[in-house]
């Protein structure tokens, strides 16, 4: 305390040197601010000087050598944190050091969705007003590369969450989180996956991932999807599955899957190949990379929707046709 009391009145004596007649209210009294928010970013290395210089570009009427001598005399010039601030309402010289010290950041939000291919993903991003759009003119390939990403194809390589980031930050840095996210959640994953499973790298695991993602409408069935998928992929047999139809149709799917789509040849029509299709479909949440990695022990080679949410799991194809006369063809009478 004793040490701290002694700063406080060196500066007082220091601002009387300096012609600042009131000396200590001075740093207590409010700055002019703009009409409404104010917001600055304060880069790593900052001096005082500098971070003074900035909020005064952004029209905060903060006095700099008050605000330089205040931050170094208190010895909290050091303390000052990198990021983005905003300042909405009239505040002293000293509430303005005591919020860069504390790092009391700007934070923005942004919710990728579990489901969302890529160019959902870049959409939503490129729509957000407090990033900087550093990946506005990138293709996905130069985006990938900037973020450090090994592969070609940027389809589900996004972890779905509520991301927060400093006001003004970089839509790269973003990416490169999201990206990292996905990567270390699946690696997890993969590392706890039991023997036997049909997948041979984690890659081929969020491929079926996604697709899983995007067959399920009901939490509780996922594993049982996992399990019709890993059983057929086990025994050689097609997957069938029309998420991925439909995604080889591309932007053109006009929202009816035709017989004559199921037949059209795509390298993502599991109807007409086998295996696998060449990359994910969309981004799978972690219930559905969870699911692709411990599917339920099962015999399923088929499922069908109720139209509830919810599907119907059957051991063979007798069984599967009476659940589909049963719950797709009397709804489409």
């Amino acid at each position: 305390m004793l040490r701290l009391l002694t700063k406080i009145l060196l500066l007082l004596l220091l601002l009387a040197g300096l012609g600042l007649a009131g000396g200590w209210w001075l740093v207590q009294r409010p700055v002019p601010m703009p009409d409404g928010p104010a917001d600055f970013t304060v880069s790593p290395g900052s001096t005082a000087r500098s971070v003074a210089r900035v909020m005064q570009e952004a029209g905060i009427g903060v006095e700099p050598e008050l605000f330089y001598w205040l931050a170094r005399l208190s010895g909290r010039a050091p303390q000052i944190k990198a990021g983005s601030y905003e300042i909405r309402d009239r505040v002293s010289t000293l509430a303005l050091l005591d919020k860069l010290t504390a790092g009391d950041v700007s934070l923005r939000e942004l919710r990728l969705t579990e489901g969302w291919t890529f160019a959902q993903v870049q959409a939503a991003i490129a729509a957000h007003p407090d990033l900087v759009h550093d990946t506005a003119d990138l293709a996905p390939a130069e985006i990938l590369a900037r973020i450090g990403a090994t592969e070609s194809h940027p389809e589900g390589l996004f972890f779905p969450d509520t991301y927060l980031f400093d006001l003004r930050s970089s839509d790269l840095d973003l990416y490169r989180r999201a990206y990292h996210e996905m990567k270390r959640r699946l690696e997890a994953a993969w590392a706890a996956r039991p023997a036997g499973l049909p997948l041979e790298t984690p890659y081929e695991a969020l491929i079926l991932a996604s697709i899983i993602e995007k067959e399920t409408g009901h939490p509780d069935d996922r594993t049982r999807v996992a399990s019709v998928f890993a059983n057929r992929l086990r025994i050689g047999m097609r997957l069938q599955t029309d998420p991925t139809v439909i995604y080889g149709i591309g932007p053109g799917f006009d929202g009816n899957l035709r017989r004559s789509d199921l037949e059209r040849d795509t390298p993502y029509n599991t109807y007409t190949r086998a295996g696998l299709p060449p990359t994910p479909i969309a981004m799978p949440g972690q219930a559905s990379i969870d699911a692709a990695l411990q599917p339920a022990d099962t015999k399923y080679l088929y499922f069908v929707a109720r139209g509830d949410g919810t599907s119907v799991f059957s051991n063979s194809l007798q069984e599967h046709n009476r659940a589909v006369a049963r719950y797709q063809l009397r709804r489409s009478r």
